[in-house]
């Protein structure tokens, strides 16, 4: 098992370059099922999940050519499976993306149910009510879900939750869908418009992204394209809260900062200063210069879909309020099982009380390193803020987590000016009583 080791108090001071958003590409290279024409893609992580997702697509019969520098070029001409199957998909939830894709194009799909972080039911049913509106038959059982159509029909469809995946899959199964689609209290993330701009890239007609009403003009086929994935927003907002929580100044560059308005919002009145510069470079995005002394104000937050407070970097939040003057209240009103890193924040020496969806964080004077483990995702990106402003040295394990979110963790750190590395620690043995 590897184990990420902080030794912690360190300032940090420096330049880091936000890479392409997970929760943008896994979504992009789902849609590429659409098409049997070539599609190349910039700024494409390279993360765990970013893997998974392109071994679901070879499954398939998608080719794949990776290129340095995130670009890589997806051939998609004959699909040879319909089926996702449990060993892939039970590694990460966003693989049942592919259904989607899969039913519009091959009017047959069978997937596995599945897995991914445990912060919450997550269920898809929203998914299936969808493709059922657009005349599907669905069956779920034995583990799997499968659905048939000779051709989708447009349909009308409200979404109970404005359900990111949900909004995706559907969007996705109805550029081929005969007659017109709209989703309606759709999801209205970045990650959401980002797809529209794909599938628009390849000949969708999708109009309204970023909106809670999506209009989808289904037509025959699409085409090849080429297409850049945004900048990761969680991503960036985890190295400002890192800046927050160990103090110094942290430039970050390549950030879309209408996509973290409510973050950076909350950072300055957390009191850190925050400076918006404009792009240079390739995307011409924006950078943020973040500059703290390491001793946050306290500074309450709710999470909600966007544009809400995003409820990925309520974790790394509570890091940064555990070093806070004074008392926070964390209202988590997305996933149910959201605090799971609370008990190892505790052993770091921060004080949360949990009551329900809420949780109250009151600040100390310093952190204690010690050794904990990161129990999903984000969580684990808690436990590296909260490593770099504790004294002494934490030891983070069950690193993996980390892989499928955060590219270059560690050197992107040490560029900052931070002591961190990676080391392989034997497993516990097995009870053999």
């Amino acid at each position: 098992m590897e184990m990420i080791v902080i030794e912690g108090g360190r300032k940090l001071s420096g330049r880091v370059r936000i890479g392409g958003a997970k929760n943008a590409a896994l979504p992009v290279l789902a849609g590429a099922l659409l098409t049997g024409g070539k599609v190349q893609l910039e700024a494409v992580p390279t993360l765990d999940d970013v893997t998974t997702m392109l071994e679901v697509l070879v499954h398939l019969g998608a080719a794949v050519e990776t290129e340095s520098g995130g670009a890589l070029t997806l051939t998609t001409a004959e699909l040879v499976n319909s089926e996702a199957p449990y060993e892939l998909v039970r590694r990460m939830r966003a693989s049942f993306l592919v259904m989607g894709p899969l039913l519009a194009r091959q009017g047959v799909a069978r997937i596995a149910l599945p897995g991914g972080c445990a912060i919450g039911a997550r269920p898809i049913d929203l998914h299936l009510k969808g493709f059922s509106a657009m005349g599907a038959e669905v069956v779920a059982g034995y583990g799997y879900v499968e659905a048939r159509a000779e051709r989708l029909r447009g349909a009308e469809i409200y979404l109970d939750f404005p359900s990111v995946g949900a909004t995706e899959n559907l969007m996705m199964a109805a550029t081929l869908a005969e007659g017109n689609t709209v989703i309606e209290n759709a999801a209205r993330e970045p990650e959401i418009v980002d797809l529209a701009t794909f599938l628009n890239a390849l000949g969708a007609r999708v109009r309204g992204a970023g909106t809670d009403t999506i209009r989808i003009e289904g037509v025959p086929e699409l085409q090849g394209g080429r297409h850049r994935i945004i900048p990761d927003r969680i991503e960036a907002g985890t190295y400002l809260m890192a800046a927050g929580a160990a103090g110094g100044e942290v430039t970050i560059e390549n950030v879309v900062c209408r996509h973290l308005e409510p973050v950076v919002a909350k950072a300055r009145e957390a009191g850190l200063e925050i400076q918006v510069e404009s792009g240079t470079g390739e995307g011409g995005n924006e950078t943020l210069r973040v500059c703290s002394d390491g001793c946050p104000r306290a500074a309450d937050i709710i999470t909600l879909p966007y544009p809400g407070f995003p409820t990925d970097l309520q974790p790394p939040w509570m890091a940064l309020m555990a070093v806070s003057s004074g008392r926070a209240v964390i209202t988590e009103n997305v996933f149910e099982d959201r605090f799971r890193h609370v008990e190892e924040l505790r052993r770091l020496g921060a004080k949360v009380r949990v009551q329900g969806r809420m949780a109250e964080v009151a600040g100390v004077p310093q952190l204690c390193g010690a050794r904990v483990k990161a129990t999903d995702l984000r969580g684990g990106a808690a436990l590296v803020v909260a490593g770099l402003a504790a004294g002494g040295v934490t030891e983070i394990g069950y690193v993996h987590h980390l892989d499928r979110g955060y590219a270059n963790l560690e050197e992107n750190l040490r560029l900052l000016g931070a002591a961190v590395g990676r080391q392989d620690v034997p497993l516990p043995e097995a009870d053999t009583a």
